[in-house]
């Protein structure tokens, strides 16, 4: 579904991504590693057009999209749920997630409902409310519902557990399981916690000053050089 082939990019001087490669496929999740300031949200960032491809190719479905705009990329099916949430705190949980439905014409506003509140039930519950008055985990889950309700063939997702309590970080990898389930949707998933990431994981890939340093398969994510570049 999405193939990376040597990315490269560059902050100023600095050579930020170094020949990143990497694939996602449909109803697999794949999970990216690393330890802070590696390189991973540069790297999420230039799949989704937000910072420019130096040199390189991103690919999706076979069509080469590296050099649309991140509008162009969200209407040709990846959804970006960036690190922080961003959502638009002075709109309405259901403001927020029309604005997921930007891409699709022709839809109306009770067109939100269905699978997305199956997911997340709280959100029926708070639709009225501001998106700023919501916790972060709920915050949290908006941001996912809001991506998902683009009907994306491909959903990034960076750091999602990130200052969430557990209860949530829980209900959230209930819901990436159920995507992986459904087996219409790639998932790429950048995290920190690893557990999180291990129980998820079809697939890996780990890097380390902006470069691949391991990949494999989730049997493969316990050896100790995965460990060695993810250790503090």
């Amino acid at each position: 579904m999405l193939q990376v082939e040597q990315l490269n990019q560059y902050y100023g001087s600095s050579h930020t991504l170094r020949g990143v490669s990497l694939a996602v496929e449909k109803g697999q999740c794949l999970t990216l590693l690393g330890r802070n300031g590696v390189g991973k949200t540069t790297l999420l960032k230039c799949l989704m057009g937000v910072l420019p491809v130096a040199k390189g190719s991103v690919t999706l479905n076979g069509r080469n999209i590296t050099k649309l705009k991140p509008h162009e990329r969200a209407a040709s099916g990846i959804a970006y749920v960036p690190q922080g949430r961003e959502i638009f705190a002075r709109l309405t949980v259901e403001e927020n997630l029309l604005m997921g439905m930007a891409t699709r014409s022709g839809k109306k506003a009770s067109a939100i409902k269905g699978e997305v509140y199956e997911l997340f039930p709280v959100l029926k519950e708070m639709l009225q409310r501001r998106g700023g008055d919501l916790s972060g985990g709920q915050q949290q889950q908006l941001a996912i519902a809001r991506a998902l309700l683009a009907e994306p063939q491909l959903i990034i997702l960076d750091e999602p557990t990130e200052g969430i309590q557990p209860s949530i970080i829980k209900d959230i990898e209930r819901v990436i399981r159920l995507l992986r389930q459904r087996g219409d949707i790639g998932i790429l998933l950048c995290e920190q916690y690893f557990d999180f990431a291990r129980a998820l994981a079809d697939k890996f890939v780990v890097l380390s000053r902006g470069e691949v340093v391991a990949s494999g398969t989730h049997d493969q994510m316990e050896c100790e050089d995965v460990k060695r570049h993810l250790a503090v």
